[in-house]
């Protein structure tokens, strides 16, 4: 009797995991039509910024009703949103925490994390890695010390501008009257250390500027001390901010100079791999 021999197994390469077998044929079979004129007119929008319907609707020669669905689909959604005073669209929030997802998964996080394991090791301190978020500071990497007694913020957290070293670098770099409008909005006591004025914040935030760093003086936390310094890009705009943290019987006032120094070259070197200027 012949021996029936059995069908070799058909394995997926690895290139084709998460994506069917025909993902580079770019035919109509595999596009949505109305999934890429959506995404048209989210294009279109990003480009001119601010538009009526009637406007959009000229510019993309589609009709207002087919816009309007697009439109409040993506606005339930909060990647468009209508100004209901001027009858106008423009780009919402959550398209933009799209667009910084990739950004700081390709550039911010990618650039800073071994600068930020050198800063650790050089100080012993946890680093730690924060951009604004909502009027809060949302920390997104960190690289831990080996210390037994240590500060944690894992990434996804947030922590009050005022009362936070990372914060208060990015506030130092808001103008007079965007800091007052921050301060207006109510500064929460945390600690006997948090500056909880619009006086006591913009005289902090003036001294922060002359020194080139910020520096949380158990205002979050009794016995924790935080040293940051802000990170700027390309356009010298600055975006984020780097610091080292730790309990005040490591971070001691006569040692915040020396750990300063290192914060801010670190600071001045992710800036620098992100495309901005030495100074």
């Amino acid at each position: 009797m012949p021996k029936t021999i059995p069908k070799p197994i058909e394995v997926d390469s690895p290139r084709h995991r998460g994506r069917p077998r025909a993902f580079n044929e770019k035919t109509e079979q595999n596009t949505i039509k109305s999934l890429d004129r959506a995404l048209g007119v989210l294009s279109e929008l990003a480009q001119i910024e601010t538009a009526t319907l009637s406007e959009l609707a000229s510019t993309l020669d589609e009709s207002p009703a087919t816009l309007y669905r697009v439109l409040t689909t993506f606005a339930l959604h909060g990647i468009v949103e209508m100004d209901e005073a001027n009858q106008t669209w423009h780009i919402g929030p959550e398209a933009y925490q799209i667009g910084s997802t990739f950004l700081r998964r390709t550039s911010l996080i990618d650039v800073s994390r071994p600068i930020m394991r050198r800063l650790m090791e050089e100080t012993g301190e946890t680093a730690n890695l924060g951009i604004e978020k909502d009027g809060a500071v949302l920390f997104v990497s960190q690289v831990e010390t080996n210390a037994p007694i240590r500060a944690f913020f894992a990434p996804g957290t947030l922590s009050a501008m005022h009362a936070s070293g990372i914060g208060k670098a990015l506030l130092a770099h808001l103008d007079e009257k965007r800091l007052k409008r921050f301060a207006a909005l109510g500064l929460e006591v945390f600690t006997t250390h948090t500056l909880a004025t619009p006086e006591s914040l913009a005289a902090d935030m003036i001294t922060t500027r002359a020194r080139g760093y910020a520096l949380d003086d158990q205002e979050k936390n009794l016995g924790m001390r935080c040293i940051a310094a802000p990170i700027h890009n390309a356009h010298g705009e600055v975006i984020a901010g780097v610091s080292v943290s730790g309990p005040t019987t490591r971070v001691s006032t006569d040692q915040i100079e020396t750990l300063a120094t290192s914060v801010m070259r670190a600071a001045q070197d992710i800036s620098f791999a992100l495309g901005a200027a030495r100074s």
